[in-house]
Formats: structure tokens, sequence, C-alpha cells
């Protein structure tokens, strides 16, 4: 048995760069908090935890002077409300989510709806509907939309960033066929993560030459939920697993070359972790 890591694994830029500027307030500030999990990783969430970060869920429970804005970004309601309370502002929101915000903003106040594909309890597209004010909505069933009596004329559509593009152009494809009588301007933007976009696609790559994939990350991060359903629409067997501890021997039983990619906040201590079980694994199997 062979194990085969992709080309792209561990934390992605943006991760990276929230990082920096978390260990930054934590060296002025000592003990932070941040208003929602800075990435979603637990195992990240821990080690953070252990240098004096603390994660609130709401402006209620800050009890300090400053708060992290999560990678994920916000609603804007919620910076003007920080502001409000003269709480300091330590903003982490990647780049990428910071320009997709900004695409919805541009779109609502030229009079556009909003449509995001995406999961509308994902934090990122709560905050990007928060950019739309009361123009937008997301959904990752182009049916929902026809619950609606009344479409606006001119519409935007645009994507969650790590979503998978060939379900963004498919859902787009099934909005243009439903809809598009009803509305008189259309307007698709690219707003995908290129991270992402690379990340899933050396993933399938990997995923047709082995006879298992294993998908390291967060449960209930959206980005590698997104690879391991990349990876199973291929045909091969995909197991997502947040630790290595869930590995389970049977599953590489009888296999000739097994895959490992990771989501873009998994971090390099978990990778690890996992490649040394799966050796441990292989080394008992071909003793065997």
């Amino acid at each position: 048995m062979q194990i085969r890591k992709a080309r792209e694994t561990g934390f992605c830029f943006g991760v990276k760069r929230a990082l920096k500027i978390l260990e930054e307030a934590i060296r002025e500030y000592g003990e932070i908090e941040t208003l929602g999990r800075m990435v979603h990783n637990q195992q990240m969430v821990d080690n953070l935890s252990k240098l004096g970060v603390r994660v609130v869920e709401n402006l209620d429970h800050v009890r300090g002077n400053a708060v992290v804005i999560p990678s994920h970004g916000v609603r804007p309601q919620v910076i003007e409300e920080l502001k409000a309370r003269r709480l300091g502002i330590i903003d982490t929101t990647c780049p990428i989510v910071r320009k997709a915000q900004l695409t919805v903003k541009e779109l609502s106040e030229k009079g556009f709806g909003v449509i995001i594909f995406g999961d509308p309890d994902h934090p990122e597209v709560k905050g990007m509907l928060g950019w739309a004010g009361e123009r937008g909505i997301a959904t990752l069933d182009a049916e929902v939309i026809s619950k609606f009596d009344k479409l606006p004329r001119h519409l935007g559509l645009l994507s969650q960033t790590t979503r998978d593009p060939a379900q963004f152009a498919h859902f787009a494809n099934d909005f243009i066929s439903l809809f598009l009588p009803r509305i008189g301007e259309l307007r698709i933007v690219n707003t995908l993560c290129d991270v992402c976009k690379r990340r899933q696609a050396t993933a399938m790559e990997l995923a047709r030459k082995v006879n298992l994939m294993m998908v390291v990350g967060g449960r209930n991060s959206a980005n590698t939920r997104c690879l391991a359903e990349v990876c199973s629409s291929i045909g091969v067997e995909t197991h997502h697993v947040e630790t290595a501890a869930e590995i389970e021997d049977n599953w590489l039983k009888g296999r000739g070359l097994v895959g490992v990619t990771t989501g873009t906040s998994t971090p390099d201590q978990v990778i690890q972790q996992v490649m040394v079980k799966l050796k441990k694994i292989k080394r008992s199997l071909d003793a065997a």
C-alpha cells in the first residue's frame, strides 16, 4: 500500500494572514475575544484558547475592550455596533471574502437583487447577506427562489467563496432556465476563492488515481466538506476525518494507493498526526 498527499494541503494564505493578525493582537492586548470561531477547525480553536483567545457568540458576551472579527467576516451592522460601543476592532476578514462582500454591496447600491449560492447558515454567507441590506437571499437550491411571487428586474448572482465551481455553474444554469424570462438583467460574478478551486482541482486529480481518499479537516468547515463531496463525486471511497483518531484500520485493507487532502484551515500538526497513523496502519498491514 502507498500513501500519497495532495500537492496543496494545510492553511491557505487567508488563514495564515488571520492568525498573524491575531498573534499581534494577543501581544498587544493579552487575552482577546473573537466574535465567533476564527476558523472552522476545533483543534485550531483549542490551540488558540490556550493562548488566551476566547470565543464569544454575540456582542453581549464581550468583556474586553477589543474584538476580533474572524476570517469569515461579519455583517456591516456588526461593525457599526462595535463602533457604537467604542470597542477596538481587529479585522481578520479574508481579502477574498471582503471582495465578495464589496461586490454584494455594490450590486445592492445599484438596485440589484442579490442571490448568493451558499449555505444560509454559514457565517460567511450571513455576513455577505448583511451587505445586501434587504435585497439578498442565499440558497443552494434554485427552486427555492420560485417561492417568491416577484423577482427584481435586475439580479446579481454570486457564490459563497468556498463552493465547488462546477456546482455554482450548475446552479447558475438552473437559475437561468427557470427565471430568465422574468428578469431584465442578470449579472453573474465570480466570487469563488482561487485557493479553494486549486485545492479542489488537485484533490480531484489525486482522487482519480487512488483507491481511497482521506479528507482531513473540521466537521463544520465548508471548504473541507466541499473537498469530500468533490472527491466522492469521482467515485472513489472517501472519508472525511477531523483527527487521526477517527481513522479505522479496516478502511485501508486491500487498498493499493491511499490519497490525503486537507481543508484550508487544517493545522500542520493534525496533518502530520494523520500521516503517522496511516503509515502505522500500512506497516501493520504489510506485515500481516
